[in-house]
């Protein structure tokens, strides 16, 4: 008889654990301290599984030992990994020149793709129009999944989401039942979505995870320099569970940032654009790729690839229209 093996997508239940000797109370008690799956264990530094209660030295080494052995941490060759990069999914802006200056296919998933820019810039358009391009097959330039949206600003516009997606010739209804929409209203309670972020990715199939925007809310819940140090930790620990989601999930992460004016000095006068985008050198790292919009003329918007492992310093122009980003017209 030949047994067909279905390998499967996607990240392993937490309940795996349990085949491998892990008691079911412990497993309980994993899911209850946020932990859905292998992977987000096997992710974890051991201090942090240290805090769960119940959890001794010994337990969380045991914990550690059987899920590293459900999921491959160790070396593999470049040209694996290549063949692994080649089957990534790509998805559309809504603007071809757009996805032509991200390599050809658009937003890629499984890493975090950051936009900055001043108001009236375009970030929260193209966050909408991905929330809906997402929705669409792979052969369609989606990725087949549904969205989370948390919104720290109070942007979202489901109406938005209609419009974009008469443009694709989707069901409106469908589409804004693929959305799960969170208004984050501290930073404390921007960083416990992503716990029920993750568990509702264990749940059903989610391409595509938008905070619109990361910084927003950092700015005003610390104030001065006394407070800089504490904000920067959070800060860095919230992109660091986006980055596990990414990594865990294979999701795309798109981030919105906000910009600062160089006020310090004369020299800001010599430069050409003296706005920088917030968070410094921690959300610099955090992101894959850096992309910066300013305005063009009339409907039209200018990115710009600001930092990048693996595209190019380039431009590329386009419009905000009634039913999402397009193509500049000429």
């Amino acid at each position: 008889e030949e047994v067909n093996e279905v390998e499967e997508c996607g990240p392993l239940p937490i309940q795996n654990l349990e085949q491998v000797g892990i008691s079911a109370s412990d497993v309980k008690k994993l899911n209850e301290a946020g932990y859905y799956t292998v992977e987000s264990v096997a992710y974890t530094p051991r201090k942090q599984l240290l805090t769960i209660k119940g959890f001794s030295d010994t337990k969380v080494d045991k914990v550690l030992h059987e899920a590293a052995k459900l999921v491959p941490m160790g070396f593999t060759t470049a040209s694996d990994y290549h063949a692994k990069r080649l089957e990534l999914t790509c998805i559309t802006t809504g603007s071809t020149e757009l996805d032509k200056l991200l390599g050809g296919r658009g937003i890629e998933t499984g890493s975090i793709t950051e936009l900055f820019g001043e108001f009236r810039t375009g970030k929260s358009q193209i966050c909408h129009t991905l929330a809906v391009t997402c929705q669409l097959d792979e052969a369609s330039g989606g990725a087949a999944g549904k969205c989370l949206y948390i919104d720290t600003e109070g942007t979202f516009r489901p109406e938005r989401l209609v419009e974009i997606a008469e443009r694709y010739g989707l069901d409106a209804n469908e589409v804004l039942d693929n959305v799960a929409y969170a208004r984050a209203f501290n930073s404390d309670h921007q960083t416990a979505l992503l716990s029920q972020a993750s568990m509702l990715m264990t749940e059903s199939r989610f391409s595509m995870l938008i905070v619109d925007s990361a910084t927003a809310l950092y700015r005003t819940d610390y104030s001065g320099r006394g407070e800089l140090s504490a904000r920067q930790m959070h800060l860095a620990r919230f992109l660091r569970t986006l980055l596990r989601l990414a990594d865990e999930f294979g999701i795309a992460v798109v981030i919105t940032n906000q910009v600062v004016a160089q006020v310090d000095g004369g020299m800001a006068t010599f430069v050409a654009d003296p706005k920088k985008p917030i968070g410094g050198n921690i959300i610099a790292h955090a992101s894959t790729t850096r992309l910066s919009l300013r305005k063009g003329r009339g409907e039209t918007r200018v990115c710009k690839i600001y930092d990048s492992p693996c595209l190019p310093e380039a431009e590329a122009v386009f419009a905000i229209t009634g039913q999402g980003i397009a193509d500049a017209k000429d």
